[in-house]
């Protein structure tokens, strides 16, 4: 008998676990008609009944007709049930028309459907990095926006996420202040820089609807024009200095070439001189030069020497007189 009673009670235990009686009643106490072999069902195909019998019942209650078929697809596709039909009972609530398939779309394209129900029905604020931007006069104005988007539930799948809105409004803000004549009208009207932006269309092909765009601040940064101006003169100054470099360069090269030059027709001169000695004994030999000419070619010689001496001597006199001076 204990082991009768054992058995039954293990028996009851695995029954009540494969079909979940207590969820079978609440929801046919909710009005929702599933039945028993559904939830049986359910569990040979892995599916946690809790996860569609509770959103179902919440459905319900809210009076949106969905089945167990709809759910049970999208929950076995990897979607978020509970999040979904928590997003169709919001956006009924706000009178957004949002169906079932659209709403499964949004979730399995990995968005958050409810948060975005939600920013449809409170707008969201966006606030962009500082965008550094230079107006014709050369001078930095650097510009930080705050973007109110709303969610736009049609453009939801496909559509761009927040970053490109934060990038094409600082596309926008960068082109609407460099086409400002100098930084001061930009200062003197930023609201410029917002209604241009926001006439730019900049929402296309995005999951957002823009609202509006608000100047958050405006600062005025570095004089960019007077940098570029000193970095390309010292530029200007660097290539003048190399092509300085290379003609010094050119003009030593020429002067080594020159001394070279010199020193080679100094040793023509050299080589010359000694044949002049040769000469002379050849004409001696030949007697075509006499003794008394050779010894008057040697005076000669003598004399121009000492002459050379006593110039020299004088020029040292001179320096020395004009040093005391």
């Amino acid at each position: 008998m204990l082991i009768f009673i054992f058995l039954f009670i293990i028996g009851v235990y695995v029954l009540l676990t494969i079909i979940p009686v207590m969820l079978w009643i609440s929801a046919w106490a909710s009005g929702v008609r599933v039945g028993i072999m559904t939830l049986v069902g359910m569990r040979l195909r892995r599916v946690t009944p809790a996860r569609i019998v509770n959103p179902l019942i919440k459905a319900t209650k809210a009076g949106i007709a969905l089945d167990t078929n709809m759910l049970e697809g999208h929950y076995l596709a990897g979607g978020n049930v509970d999040r979904v039909v928590n997003a169709l009972i919001a956006a009924q609530r706000a009178d957004i028309p949002l169906p079932f398939e659209r709403a499964a779309a949004i979730d399995l394209a990995g968005r958050n459907v409810l948060e975005a129900v939600q920013m449809s029905v409170n707008p969201k604020v966006i606030e962009t990095p500082v965008v550094s931007a230079v107006a014709a006069d050369g001078i930095e104005v650097r510009v930080r926006a705050r973007i109110t988007v709303r969610a736009n539930i049609d453009r939801l799948v496909g559509g761009a996420g927040e970053e490109t809105i934060i990038a094409r409004v600082g596309e926008g803000i960068v082109t609407t202040v460099g086409s400002a004549k100098n930084h001061k009208e930009v200062l003197e009207n930023p609201d410029n820089i917002s209604s241009t932006v926001l006439n730019r269309g900049l929402d296309a092909g995005t999951a957002f609807e823009i609202l509006s765009i608000d100047i958050a601040d405006v600062d005025v940064g570095k004089n960019i024009g007077a940098m570029l101006q000193t970095d390309q003169a010292e530029a200007d100054k660097k290539i003048a200095q190399a092509k300085a470099e290379e003609r010094r360069a050119m003009a030593v090269a020429r002067e080594q070439e020159m001394t070279a030059f010199v020193e080679e027709m100094r040793a023509k001169v050299v080589e010359a001189e000694a044949e002049v000695p040769k000469a002379m004994a050849e004409a001696l030999r030949a007697g075509k030069l006499g003794v008394m000419d050779y010894m008057n070619i040697q005076n000669i010689l003598a004399d121009t020497d000492m002459r050379q001496s006593l110039a020299k001597t004088d020029t040292v006199k001179r320096d020395s007189i004009s040093d005391k001076k």
